[in-house]
């Protein structure tokens, strides 16, 4: 006689890995437990529910992602195909994107070189990842030299700032006779609003300082990026769209994408329920009290995520240089292009309909 509860639910009955047909089949079949099961529900989520069409999907970037690689493997894909939306980052994240379209070369190196001869040497090392330091040097003088450009001569927000340095970067990879190295030139071909959190704390934040010292303009509106990414999120809760979250790693990023909804729900009162689905991708404990470590359940507890679609939550305990190219791998193998939102230019009206709403409520 079988345990009811037990005949509800599937078997360990994984197929031999050389019988496996596809990469599709690879994942469905034989992660069957552990994280290796999370990294399936994970695949599975995003490739059948998170990029439906009826699906805005946020992305959150932590960690040195783009100079190991997978601004090139996995994000570029994602966003040519449609399934990213939306982005907030780490700046380090888009200050290394520029290295590929300026035709600088890095390296695959070794956690275990001697820091101190790397250094005598002019050698740069984000743990295993090389470059020769004159890649900072001349990316650096790049940024300077298009922050100080006539567009960028006024107060702006993150969106409309990596839209335009976008513009460069793409003009750089058609330069080099190149296509699909660059985040932020896939991001401003399909018009996906890219937003840094803490813009200061990054290299491109620093250049952009060093303009300041020289008496040019530039200025960053924290105001308008957070009452954009809310209006994103607003803007598809209100035409009967699910809103998901792909957080990789924790930090800034994940917090920025996931406070749309306490924005919308506590500081703006409009009515909302929280985030639809969720993916994170995380090495982090909870235990600590760490925001990087926080589950979907304690993101309830907020009001950033919609307590009837804790189903629709996953969290896989690894590092995102393994979990991310394979939920790339997966949903591209499985799904086909959608047609792209192109919010950016849309951002505006997205927020003027919020606050529309909100001061009806206020009324």
């Amino acid at each position: 006689m079988k345990n009811k509860m037990l005949g509800k639910l599937p078997k360990i009955a994984p197929k031999d890995v050389s019988q496996t047909e596809n990469f599709v089949d690879f994942v469905d079949n034989c992660f069957q437990a552990y994280n290796g099961a999370r990294l399936r529900e994970a695949c599975q989520l995003f490739a059948e529910k998170m990029v439906a069409d009826d699906s805005v999907v946020g992305i959150s970037l932590t960690g040195a992602l783009t100079p190991a690689g997978l601004g090139i493997s996995s994000l570029v894909p994602l966003i040519e195909a449609g399934f990213i939306d939306y982005i907030a980052s780490t700046g380090a994240n888009l200050y290394h994107d520029a290295h590929f379209p300026l035709g600088f070369d890095l390296y695959q190196g070794s956690p275990h070189l001697d820091d101190v001869v790397l250094r005598k040497d002019g050698v740069i090392r984000v743990y295993d990842v090389l470059f020769d330091q004159k890649v900072l040097f001349d990316t650096d003088a790049f940024y300077t030299h298009l922050i100080r450009q006539p567009v960028f001569q006024k107060k702006m927000g993150c969106a409309e700032f990596h839209y335009e340095l976008g513009r460069f970067v793409d003009a750089r990879e058609k330069a080099l006779g190149v296509k699909n190295i660059s985040v932020l030139a896939a991001c401003f071909r399909n018009e996906v609003p890219v937003y840094v959190p803490s813009v200061g704390d990054s290299t491109i934040g620093m250049n952009a300082a060093l303009t300041a010292l020289e008496g040019y303009k530039i200025q960053f509106d924290p105001n308008l990026d957070v009452n954009e990414t809310a209006a994103i999120v607003y803007h598809a809760k209100k035409n009967n769209m699910k809103s998901s979250v792909f957080v990789c790693g924790g930090g800034a990023p994940k917090n920025f994408l996931l406070q749309t909804e306490p924005y919308i729900q506590e500081i703006l009162g409009l009515k909302e329920d929280g985030h639809d689905y969720y993916i994170q991708i995380t090495d982090a404990r909870p235990d600590t009290g760490g925001l990087s470590g926080a589950t979907p359940s304690e993101a309830v507890s907020w009001g950033k995520i919609n307590p009837d679609k804790l189903p629709g939550t996953v969290v896989v305990y690894t590092d995102t240089t393994i979990a991310l190219p394979m939920i790339a791998h997966y949903t591209l193998s499985k799904k086909k292009s959608r047609q792209k939102r192109k919010f950016y230019k849309q951002l505006g009206s997205f927020v003027e309909k919020m606050k529309n709403d909100y001061i009806k409520t206020k009324g």
